[in-house]
């Protein structure tokens, strides 16, 4: 199982960001996918959320400003990111579920950095 996620970087704050995961090794389209964060010296929280059936949630923080979506056809995971915030600067971790301690996958991780 892989999840590979790209489309991290700089960006000024006010500025927006499409982030992807892709997923390889399981039946994509029956799992739920999450976007987690970690800022430096901080915990690990949840970000938004996408079930198989597409409905969606989000923490209050990015509520508004974040939009999670999901491409079955292509195996992938994305987060788009408006009016970005330096506090949203983080790394944004990918993470497949079906619910099952052993059905949980995490990908690499992306840095996001919003600063001017």
């Amino acid at each position: 199982v892989q999840l590979v996620e790209s489309g991290g970087g700089l960006v000024q704050p006010g500025g927006s960001l499409r982030i992807s995961c892709a997923a390889s090794g399981i039946t994509f389209s029956i799992y739920a996918m999450d976007w987690y964060r970690q800022a430096p010296g901080k915990q690990r929280e949840l970000v938004a959320q996408i079930t198989s059936s597409g409905s969606t949630n989000y923490a209050d923080s990015v509520k508004g400003r974040f939009t999670i979506s999901r491409d079955n056809a292509k195996n992938t995971v994305y987060l788009q990111m408006n009016s970005l915030k330096s506090e949203d600067t983080a790394v944004y971790y990918c993470n497949a579920h079906l619910g099952s301690p052993s059905l949980n996958y995490w990908g690499q991780g992306t840095q996001v950095t919003v600063s001017s």
